[in-house]
């Protein structure tokens, strides 16, 4: 198998333990190199032997841990939910949503491009596709925080939509640069911010009570 063919998946359930001691710098050490290798090589680039060469262990730790290049992402993904991240605290729902935004644009244009490396490889392996998807849940669950913080400062009415307002907020900036590729705006993130919090004052994203019995 050549360097530029992607490796078969093999199944079974991602990693999701928290080890300590050497295993957990292995783990690091694997981690940090899957990202290096797919920022520079792309998900076709990504192999276990280009990753264990780069991270310094033996090819059969890798796959006995990982499995195969699904593993080592969707391994990568988990870890960044082993975190203590929180959405920032600016005072507003706008300076939040524009806070946040901000975060936003500076992954999506950072280089090496890891993240949008990341989004891309979701398309080709499941297992990734599955991780990205509890790292989105994750990341939406911990800024529910943003809108309940808003309501009890009475800049938008009770019952709004939390994860409907943040899709609205942050989409644009994927929009513009990971589909459209559009060049750098520095005023992105308060555009899409202004725009989203204007609407959801006007009660946008209010949730829509259940209809009554007849």
């Amino acid at each position: 198998m050549t360097p530029t063919d992607p490796e078969p998946e093999v199944a079974g359930p991602p990693t999701r333990r928290r080890p300590g001691g050497r295993t957990a710098r292995i783990r690091r050490q694997v981690l940090d190199a899957v990202l290096a290798e797919l920022g520079e090589h792309g998900y076709d680039g990504l192999t276990t032997d280009t990753v264990a060469a780069r991270a310094g262990v033996h090819r059969t730790t890798v796959y006995r841990r990982w499995g195969d290049v699904g593993g080592l992402l969707a391994d990568v993904l988990d870890a960044a939910s082993d975190d203590d991240w929180q959405p920032p605290d600016a005072g507003s729902l706008e300076a939040d949503l524009t806070a946040l935004n901000q975060e936003i644009q500076t992954a999506l244009t950072a280089q090496p491009p890891i993240v949008t490396a990341l989004i891309a490889a979701s398309f080709r392996s499941e297992k990734a596709a599955h991780a990205q998807q509890r790292l989105w849940e994750d990341r939406y669950a911990r800024c529910e925080i943003v809108v309940d913080r808003a309501v009890r400062r009475g800049e938008l009415p009770p019952h709004t939509d939390a994860r409907r307002l943040l899709i609205a907020a942050t989409a644009p900036l994927y929009h513009h640069l990971v589909l459209l590729r559009t060049p750098l705006d520095p005023q992105l993130p308060c555009q899409a911010a202004r725009t989203a919090a204007l609407a959801a004052g006007a009660g946008a994203f209010a949730e829509t009570p259940p209809a009554s019995g007849t």
